[in-house]
């Protein structure tokens, strides 16, 4: 996870949820009283972002120790404890709503994408996410991804080129787009053409595109495609794909399938915190 975009996306959070102080903590406790919280799974899932704990305490009180049963990537089952934090109560029940926001979106993320996976069953075709993210938590999100066993697409439109159907319009076709950007780009950057149609797979064949893009293909669909496809080209297959109709794209011959709800609409990992 970067550390950096944890801390800055910490202090934010903080920022936003805390304000002047804790009104309801700084009244009910004094502030030596100490105590321990517990974090417990509420459900199954896939954890990410545990150094959301560890970093959110240390920002609002280094003496916080924090004690972690889990690592990232872990399968828990409903009752399991995740982690445990001992220090000042005002400072555990303060923080307690931002780490709790953070891990379980992340573990929500990590859960959704290794269900997936699971479904897919099949090794050959890995599971990637997009550019639809939340702002400010792309980094973030896209490590949750990792945690569940998927792969991550580009993270900015700077470190990968997506020909998409708007810049084929604005270009005349596609062999004047990929022309135009190989003109531009630099030899570590990969082409993507996104493609809806038949005639529009040989054009992208035909002006060398790195990765061929099938948007809204059905798995016969894609079957038939990839017979036209060198098999140095990359195949990402994208769009309307689901859980439910995932399984039928095992076997269908593609290197990627990208989702992405995995990251914009994707349900949280049910966790508690209780003091004990």
């Amino acid at each position: 996870m970067n550390q950096l975009e944890l801390t800055s996306t910490l202090k934010n959070a903080f920022h936003e949820d805390i304000g002047m102080g804790d009104l309801t903590s700084e009244s009910v406790f004094t502030e030596n009283q100490q105590g321990k919280g517990i974090y417990t799974s509420k459900a199954d899932g896939v954890l990410a972002g545990l150094d959301a704990v560890i970093a959110g305490y240390n920002l609002l009180d280094p003496g916080v120790t924090v004690t972690l049963h889990k690592k990232d990537g872990d399968f828990v089952k409903k009752g399991d404890i995740i982690g445990e934090v001992e220090g000042s109560i005002r400072i555990l029940l303060t923080g307690e709503r931002v780490i709790l926001n953070l891990l379980q979106h992340l573990s929500g993320i990590a859960t959704s994408t290794r269900n997936v996976v699971d479904l897919l069953d099949d090794p050959t075709i890995a599971v990637a996410d997009t550019r639809k993210t939340l702002p400010g938590l792309r980094s973030l999100q896209k490590y949750a991804v990792r945690c569940g066993g998927g792969k991550n697409h580009r993270f900015r439109l700077d470190d990968g080129i997506m020909i998409k159907d708007n810049h084929i319009k604005a270009a005349g076709s596609i062999k004047a787009a990929v022309e135009m950007v190989q003109k531009h780009a630099g030899h570590m950057v990969k082409v993507e053409v996104e493609t809806e149609t038949e005639e529009q797979v040989l054009e992208a064949v035909a002006a060398k595109a790195d990765v061929i893009m099938l948007d809204n293909r059905s798995p016969q669909e894609v079957k038939k495609l990839i017979n036209i496809i060198p098999d140095d080209i990359v195949v990402e297959v994208s769009g309307g794909i689901t859980p439910q109709n995932i399984g039928s794209y095992k076997n269908c011959g593609a290197n990627v399938i990208s989702l992405g709800w995995l990251t914009h609409s994707v349900k949280a990992l049910d966790i508690s915190f209780n003091l004990q």
